[in-house]
C-alpha cells in the first residue's frame, strides 16, 4: 500500500509532498490572482443591488479590461494576459514549463513574472519542511494545508491590502476543530488564543487611531492573528507579534531605503504575521524556551 510506504519511508514521503506542493502552488497562483477580482465583482454587484435602479447608471465602472463571465477559480482556462493565448497543459507544468519557455509566453513572447515559479517552489518548500518536522501525521497534514493558506493570504494582502474572510475564517474554525484532539495545543489555549489574537490587534488599532487619527492596520490582520492563535494557542501570541514586528520593520525600512516603496503608501502587515505564525507553528516551543532562558 502507498500509505504504508509513505509512513515507513520519510524520504519518499517528503518527495511526494514536494511534488504535491508544486502542483498546489500552481493552483495558489490562480487563487492569488482571481480571488480579488471575484470579490470586486461581487462588491460591485452588491452596490448596484443596494442602490435604487435610477442611480445604477451613474456608478457603472469600466469593466472592459476585466475577464469575461463566468469567472471563478476553475473557469475560464488560464490565458496570457497580453495576447489571450490559452495556456496548454504542457505550458502549465510547475517550474519546468517556466524554464522550458524561458520565462516568456509561447505566443507573444511577453515575459512571465518570476512570481509564478516562486509561489510553486515556496508551496513545495514549506510543505516539505512541515512533512519533515511533523512526519506522516494529522499534525503534518494540517501544517501543510495551513502553509498553503498563509501563502495565499500573504500574496493577496501584498497585492490588494486585503485579507479575505473566505480564507481566514474557515481556517480559524478549522484550527479550533483540530485542537479538540490536541493536534497543536489544547482546546482551551486555542479558544483563548483566537479571542486574544483578535482583541490584541483590535486594541492596538484603536489606540493608534486615537493617538494619530490614522488607521494603522485593517480588520483582516485581527482575524489573521486570531486564526494563528486558534491553531497554536495563546502562549505563542507574544512570539508571533514580536517576530512579525521585527520582520516587518526590517523589510519595510529596507524597501524605503532602497526606494522601492513610497513612505506614504501603507505596507501590508498580513505577510509578516503569516511568516511569523508559520515559524512559530514549527519552532514556537524552542523560541519561547530560548526567550525564557535569555531573560532568566
Amino acid at each position: 500500500m502507498i500509505i504504508d510506504v509513505l509512513q515507513q519511508n520519510q524520504t519518499f514521503y517528503i518527495i511526494a509532498v514536494i511534488i504535491l506542493g508544486l502542483l498546489v502552488g500552481s493552483f495558489l497562483n490562480v487563487v492569488i490572482y482571481r480571488l480579488p477580482i471575484i470579490f470586486k465583482r461581487e462588491w460591485r454587484k452588491d452596490c448596484c443591488n443596494y442602490l435604487e435602479e435610477n442611480y445604477k447608471a451613474e456608478i457603472r465602472l469600466d469593466t472592459s479590461n476585466e475577464p469575461p463571465e463566468p469567472f471563478n477559480l476553475v473557469q475560464p482556462d488560464s490565458t496570457c494576459p497580453v495576447c489571450q493565448h490559452k495556456i496548454r497543459a504542457w505550458e502549465n507544468i510547475p517550474v519546468i514549463s517556466y524554464l522550458f519557455l524561458k520565462a516568456k509566453c509561447s505566443n507573444c513572447k511577453t515575459p512571465i513574472s518570476f512570481r509564478y515559479p516562486f509561489v510553486e517552489l515556496l508551496s513545495a518548500t514549506l510543505a516539505a519542511i512541515c512533512a519533515w518536522k511533523f512526519g506522516f501525521s494529522l499534525t503534518g497534514f494540517s501544517g501543510i494545508i495551513l502553509s498553503w493558506a498563509l501563502i495565499s493570504l500573504s500574496f493577496i494582502d501584498y497585492d490588494t491590502q486585503y485579507l479575505p474572510d473566505q480564507i481566514t475564517l474557515p481556517f480559524l474554525w478549522l484550527g479550533l476543530l483540530l485542537n479538540l484532539s490536541n493536534t497543536f495545543t489544547d482546546i482551551n489555549s486555542a479558544i483563548i488564543g483566537a479571542v486574544a489574537g483578535y482583541l490584541v490587534l483590535w486594541g492596538v488599532y484603536h489606540l493608534f487611531k486615537l493617538l494619530t487619527k490614522k488607521e494603522g492596520m485593517g480588520y483582516g490582520d485581527f482575524k489573521l492573528l486570531a486564526l494563528l492563535g486558534a491553531w497554536i494557542g495563546w502562549q505563542f501570541l507574544p512570539a508571533i507579534i514580536i517576530l512579525s514586528s521585527l520582520v516587518g520593520s526590517i523589510i519595510g525600512i529596507s524597501l524605503i531605503l532602497l526606494k522601492k516603496h513610497q513612505r506614504e503608501i501603507p505596507i501590508p502587515f498580513g505577510p509578516y504575521l503569516a511568516i511569523a505564525g508559520w515559524i512559530v507553528l514549527l519552532w514556537g516551543t524552542e523560541i519561547n524556551q530560548s526567550y525564557l532562558n535569555w531573560i532568566s
